[in-house]
C-alpha cells in the first residue's frame, strides 16, 4: 500500500482541504502524529505543529515536549506549546482525566483557529501584555489536522455502541467535522508503524497506553483482542460497517426531518403536535426522541412523554428549560419560566412596560373617541377607576363580571371557557382596582366598569407586544 498516495486521494476525495491552505497539526509525539508530519512534508503542504503539555507524565511529558520540538527543527515548522494543569481542572470541571485533557486540546486547537481572537492575542504578544509561550506571532492557520486512524474510529464505534449513544454515535468520527480534519482514518495502526519503519522515522511512546485505567485503552487491549479469538476479521467488518452506518443515519436523518416538518407547528414560542397525528407516527419513541432533545430532554423521558399522549389535559413533563404539556389533542413544548413576574403599580396614563408587553394608557373625551371591538384594548368608564391600579398574574381564587354578565366567574372557569391551555392560562396578567379586577388583560373587561350611555370620560388601556 503507497499511504503517500491514498493519503492525497483520500484528502481529494473527502474534500478536506486545499494544497494552498495553512495546516495545524496536533502532534503527541507517538507513531500516529509523526507519520503524519512525515506524509503532510512529502506532500508539501505548508503546516505548523501544536503540541499539549498535560502535565500529567511527569519527566515523560517533558521527554514528550521536547522530542516535538525537535521534529519542528527537522520538518522546519514552527512549534507551539501549550501547557495545562489539567488535574486541577478535571476537579474543579468534576470530570474524568480523559475528558479533561481532550477539552483542554480541543479548546486550545480551536483558539488558534479563530481569527479574532488570533487578532487579539498577537497585539498582546506585540505590546507585552501577554506571556508568550512561544517568541513569534501567533499564525492564521485554516484547519486543525488530528492523527486518528481506522483502529481509533472502530474503538470510538464500540465505545459509542456500549455507551448509548444511538445512531448518530454509530458513524463515529468523521474525516471532517467543523475545522477538525482526521486525515488518517483510511489506514491501520499496522501500516502506520511500517510506514515508519520504512522512512526510519523516530518517535516516543506513551508508557499509559499500555493501562487499562482508561476506557480507551481498555476496548483497545482488551476487548478488541477478545473479540478477534472468535471473529478474527473483526476490525475489517466493523470498518465496513463504517461506511454502511454513515449511510443509514443520512437516510435516518432525512426520515426524522420530514416527520418534524409533519408533526411540528410553531406558534410564537411555543411548538405545538397533534397528539393523534403522533400517535399514528411509525418507529414512535425514535421520532419522539428526535424531536424532544431539542429541548432539553433526555432519552429517558421518550416514555414519560409516550405516556403523556394518553394523559388528560394539564399534564407534562419537564426538562432544564422546557415544558411538554398536553392540552386536548396538543401536546404544548413551551419554555420554562425564566423569573418571576411582578407586580406593577399604575399611577396613572402614559406607557408602562411589563413582561408580556405594553400598556398605553390615556383618558379620551366623550365626544372624541370611537368604540373599539377589540380584546387588545380596554376602554372604560373613567368615573369609576381610580389610580392607582394594581397590573399582576392571576391566580386561584380570582373572579370578575365578565362583559354582558351580571353574575360573577371565576377566572378558571372563564379560562375553561376560552379553551386555553395550560401555557396560556399561565401568561394571563389582570388589572385590579381595590382589590376588584377591570380587564383581563387581553382578554375581557369587567362589566362593572363598561361604558354606558351616561359615560362622560373614557379611560383607554392598550395593550402591545403580546403574542
Amino acid at each position: 500500500m503507497d499511504i503517500l498516495k491514498e493519503f492525497q486521494e483520500y484528502i481529494k476525495q473527502q474534500n478536506l482541504f486545499q494544497t494552498k491552505d495553512k495546516l495545524l497539526l496536533a502532534v503527541s509525539g507517538g507513531v500516529d502524529s509523526v507519520v503524519l508530519c512525515e506524509l503532510c512534508k512529502q506532500a508539501g503542504y505548508d503546516f505548523i505543529i501544536a503540541h499539549c503539555h498535560f502535565q500529567l507524565r511527569g519527566a515523560e511529558s517533558d521527554r514528550d515536549e521536547n522530542f516535538v520540538k525537535g521534529l519542528g527543527n527537522k520538518y522546519a515548522a514552527e512549534v507551539l506549546i501549550k501547557k495545562f494543569d489539567t488535574e486541577k481542572y478535571a476537579q474543579e470541571k468534576k470530570i474524568s482525566i480523559q475528558v479533561a485533557a481532550r477539552e483542554l486540546r480541543y479548546k486550545w486547537f480551536h483558539e488558534l483557529t479563530d481569527k479574532k481572537q488570533l487578532a487579539v492575542v498577537n497585539k498582546q504578544k506585540t505590546t507585552g501584555d501577554a506571556s508568550a509561550e512561544t517568541n513569534c506571532q501567533l499564525p492564521i492557520v485554516n484547519w486543525i489536522l488530528t492523527a486518528h486512524h481506522a483502529n481509533d474510529n472502530v474503538e470510538t464505534l464500540l465505545m459509542n455502541f456500549f455507551k448509548g449513544t444511538g445512531i448518530n454515535g454509530l458513524k463515529a468520527m468523521l474525516p471532517k467535522k467543523d475545522n477538525i480534519i482526521r486525515p488518517l482514518l483510511f489506514v491501520k495502526k499496522e501500516e502506520l508503524i511500517e510506514f515508519a519503519g520504512k522512512y526510519k522515522l523516530a518517535f516516543v511512546e506513551d508508557s499509559t497506553n499500555v493501562s487499562d485505567k482508561y476506557t480507551r485503552n481498555y476496548f483497545r487491549n482488551q476487548l478488541i483482542p477478545g473479540l478477534q479469538k472468535v471473529f478474527p476479521q473483526v476490525e475489517e467488518n466493523l470498518l465496513n460497517n463504517l461506511q454502511r452506518f454513515h449511510d443509514i443515519e443520512i437516510l435516518y436523518r432525512q426520515a426524522v426531518n420530514l416527520n418534524k416538518k409533519n408533526l411540528l407547528e410553531q406558534k410564537g414560542n411555543e411548538v405545538h403536535i397533534p397528539v393523534l397525528k403522533l400517535k399514528k407516527t411509525e418507529a414512535l419513541p425514535a421520532i419522539v426522541y428526535e424531536i424532544i432533545k431539542d429541548f432539553g430532554f433526555t432519552a429517558h423521558q421518550t416514555k414519560d412523554v409516550i405516556i403523556l399522549l394518553n394523559s388528560e389535559s394539564g399534564k407534562y413533563v419537564q426538562s432544564n428549560t422546557h415544558r411538554i404539556i398536553k392540552n386536548r389533542n396538543w401536546l404544548i413544548i413551551s419554555p420554562n419560566e425564566t423569573k418571576e413576574s411582578q407586580n406593577m403599580l399604575i399611577e396613572g396614563e402614559g406607557k408602562w412596560e411589563f413582561a408580556a408587553g405594553s400598556l398605553g394608557i390615556k383618558k379620551l373625551i366623550n365626544d372624541h373617541y370611537s368604540l373599539l371591538n377589540t380584546s387588545k384594548i380596554a376602554q372604560l368608564d373613567t368615573a369609576e377607576i381610580i389610580f392607582p391600579l394594581l397590573l399582576r398574574k392571576w391566580k386561584q381564587g380570582d373572579y370578575f363580571y365578565p362583559l354582558g354578565m351580571k353574575k360573577k366567574k371565576k377566572l378558571s372557569r372563564f379560562f375553561m371557557d376560552q379553551k386555553l391551555s395550560l401555557t396560556q392560562k399561565e401568561k394571563v396578567w389582570v388589572i385590579e382596582m381595590d382589590k376588584k379586577i377591570i380587564w383581563v388583560v387581553g382578554l375581557r373587561i369587567d362589566d362593572r366598569y363598561k361604558i354606558s350611555n351616561k359615560t362622560k370620560n373614557i379611560l383607554q388601556i392598550s395593550l402591545a407586544g403580546s403574542e
